[in-house]
């Protein structure tokens, strides 16, 4: 079995690595850097990209090394505009209602982006990218809602202002596609990828 490194510090992702049975080290990457793109899932991809690229220029060795990228997209349209909008990370609370007003009573996409750097015993670098969006509808919300529920603290830190897998749950009335793509990680595709490139034999 090949080192496999994931350049995250999310607790999430970190779980869901461990539910799938796929053993890893875990290196933080701040994951700065340019990311501008077109579409929502060349974004996530990019700013995946940027955590990996960071780990791998950090470590040596043969290596698998797993950036992933988490982003809600309000809107249907296919490029990044005014028709759609990515949210991430709220800066504050006020944000976070903000976002939370947007989402409730519509549809949604939630998208990750997973860029994975394998390198050789020779040195040689192969990368391979992928994203996963799984859409999710949130039911109307009352303002006493969001901000009982922003105040409990669960939006803090969280891609588009709110975790499926807490209390948020009660709001969501229906998801299409992958679960753990919500929360975090498309831990299916992901299996299924390292093991066909040898990482898990």
């Amino acid at each position: 079995m090949s080192r496999i490194i994931l350049a995250s510090a999310s607790p999430r992702r970190r779980e869901l690595m461990a539910q799938a049975c796929i053993p890893c080290e875990i290196i933080p990457a701040q994951g700065d850097g340019e990311c501008r793109r077109d579409t929502p899932g060349e974004y996530a991809m990019a700013l995946a990209g940027n955590k990996a690229k960071e780990i791998l220029e950090k470590t040596e060795g043969p290596a698998v090394i797993i950036g992933a990228d988490t982003i809600v997209v309000y809107g249907e349209g296919d490029r990044i505009g005014a028709d759609c909008r990515i949210l991430g990370k709220p800066a504050d609370r006020g944000q976070a209602c903000e976002m939370l007003h947007a989402l409730q009573g519509h549809r949604h996409r939630v998208i990750t982006g997973v860029v994975i750097y394998t390198r050789g015993e020779d040195g040689d670098v192969k990368e391979e990218s992928f994203f996963e969006t799984t859409r999710v509808i949130v039911d109307p919300m009352t303002d006493a809602e969001i901000d009982e529920y922003v105040l409990s603290g669960e939006a803090d830190d969280k891609a588009g202002a709110y975790g499926i897998q807490g209390c948020f749950g009660r709001y969501i009335s229906g998801i299409a596609g992958d679960y753990y793509n919500v929360v975090g990680l498309p831990i299916a595709q992901m299996y299924h990828r390292l093991k066909r490139n040898g990482a898990l034999v």
